[in-house]
């Protein structure tokens, strides 16, 4: 029997910043209450789940301890429903979404939830950021031997990155600008308005209110003000806290299916999953294995890029998507059209869902067909999907 691993629904909270208005958020209780969100919008009955597939980067402290079944817990699920937490660093949350689907293919589920959180308020983020600090811990002396005794942060990447490919400050910075005003206009035309679980945001004075917007959105940005900004990495690079993306908090879950098991029960299948791919690359400059796992999804769909309507590709740092764009000669009016980390922030975990979100809900505003999602990752890798409207 040909099974069909498809998207019933999507959601997601609104990003806030790092000790922003969702800091007083628990990242198993922002989770939760995206997983309890989506069950009431679609109807799914709890006991029809098999599983729970979380996406988390930094596990520990308050993410520590399997974030995946605690938020099944705080969600009001069934205790006999299982989840488990996996770290693919920025491509997490794309990765819940891929192992949901690929157990919905093999026949071993018939309905799953993929999602991802992360709370970058509540945790350390001192190993992502310090070159030759704790992250050097992650290696081990055999891996580090390999790479001349150091594998850089992703800032450092970045700007190698930049060398390689000859982008100028000022087109990092001008796709920066582009992508708070896409995200900016988007909000105000209410684009991301029915994907965004409702959730309660705390002010700097303490006022409790309804949050009902991403937080990072500069949608008058000031591009002269950009400018001026100090680079982060080294005193002659290119990478500033303006064409980076943001540190931030949030958490988003897509109810994945068997399609014939789904339209049985009722429920209205939105997307089909195409294909599924991941790819690994220099780990030194990190962020090129987006060019090989989006090759892959490709070939294993049997379409050329030509093919895809719209594509989000994570802008973790500004000439991430300048150079998938240029790898594939891709349009620009068609690359994250709504704007991306840089504008709406990167709470790592969660991304990867998040944009699989956006990308869907786009798809169905433009009547297109085919869209498709990219995301480097940290150590040189990515991940790759595409999905068909339905």
């Amino acid at each position: 029997m040909n099974r069909e691993a498809v998207i019933i629904d999507a959601v997601r909270t609104p990003v806030g910043k790092r000790g922003g208005q969702l800091r007083q958020w628990h990242p198993v209780d922002l989770l939760a209450q995206s997983l309890s969100s989506l069950t009431d919008r679609t109807g799914i009955a709890h006991s029809s789940l098999s599983d729970v597939i979380v996406g988390c980067a930094i596990q520990s402290g308050e993410q520590a301890g399997n974030v995946a079944r605690n938020s099944i817990l705080g969600a009001g699920f069934p205790v006999s429903l299982p989840g488990t937490t996996l770290d693919r660093q920025c491509g997490s949350g794309q990765q819940a979404v891929h192992f949901a689907a690929q157990a919905i293919k093999s026949g071993e589920y018939n309905f799953a939830i993929g999602a991802g959180v992360e709370s970058m308020s509540r945790v350390d983020l001192g190993p992502l950021f310090i070159p030759g600090g704790p992250r050097g811990q992650w290696y081990g002396e055999r891996a580090l031997a390999r790479f001349n005794g150091t594998i850089p942060a992703q800032g450092p990447s970045a700007e190698l990155i930049i060398k390689k490919w000859g982008f100028t400050r000022e087109q990092l910075d001008d796709y920066s600008v582009r992508s708070h005003q896409r995200a900016g206009a988007a909000t105000d035309a209410g684009y991301f308005a029915s994907q965004l679980v409702p959730v309660e945001g705390t002010t700097k004075d303490g006022l409790v209110t309804a949050m009902t917007r991403d937080e990072g959105i500069r949608s008058a940005i000031d591009a002269a003000r950009m400018a001026t900004l100090t680079p982060v990495f080294s005193p002659e690079g290119s990478i500033t806290a303006g064409n980076a993306s943001q540190t931030s908090d949030g958490a988003a879950a897509l109810l994945i299916a068997d399609r014939a098991h789904a339209e049985a029960a009722g429920l209205r299948p939105r997307a089909r999953i195409v294909s599924m791919a991941v790819g690994a690359d220099d780990p030194v400059l990190q962020f090129t294995a987006i060019i090989p796992a989006t090759q892959r999804a490709l070939d294993q769909a049997g379409l050329r890029i030509g093919d895809i309507d719209i594509v989000e590709v994570n802008e973790a740092f500004a000439p991430v998507p300048l150079l998938w764009a240029h790898e594939f000669g891709y349009p620009q009016d068609q690359l994250n059209v709504n704007g991306g980390s840089i504008a709406i922030g990167h709470p790592l975990g969660s991304t990867g869902a998040r944009l699989l979100t956006a990308l869907l809900n786009e798809l169905e505003r433009r009547d297109a067909r085919y869209g498709l999602l990219a995301i480097c990752e940290g150590g040189g890798m990515a991940n790759a999907t595409i999905i068909e409207r339905i």
